[in-house]
């Protein structure tokens, strides 16, 4: 995803990785943060304005990135 900002959106690029890589964070004060996932035991959480969603897993602790989707993905 990196790459592709780098390529596509040079000026906003690192702005738009940290949001990316900082949203599940808040998952560990707020574990119920965001909506259930379409998978058992994830939370999907939506990077608006951004067309981004990141699917996670929380345990104890730990925060798990399943996956990163553009909005107009199917998970599969």
């Amino acid at each position: 995803m990196a790459d592709y900002l780098l390529i596509h959106a040079p000026d906003r690029a690192q702005e738009l990785v940290r949001r990316v890589y900082d949203a599940p964070t808040t998952l560990l004060r707020f574990p119920n943060r965001g909506r259930s996932g379409k998978r058992g035991g994830t939370r999907e959480l939506v990077l608006a304005p951004l067309p981004y969603i990141v699917v996670c897993t929380v345990r104890g602790d730990l925060v798990f990135v399943v996956r990163v989707l553009h909005g107009a993905q199917q998970w599969s």
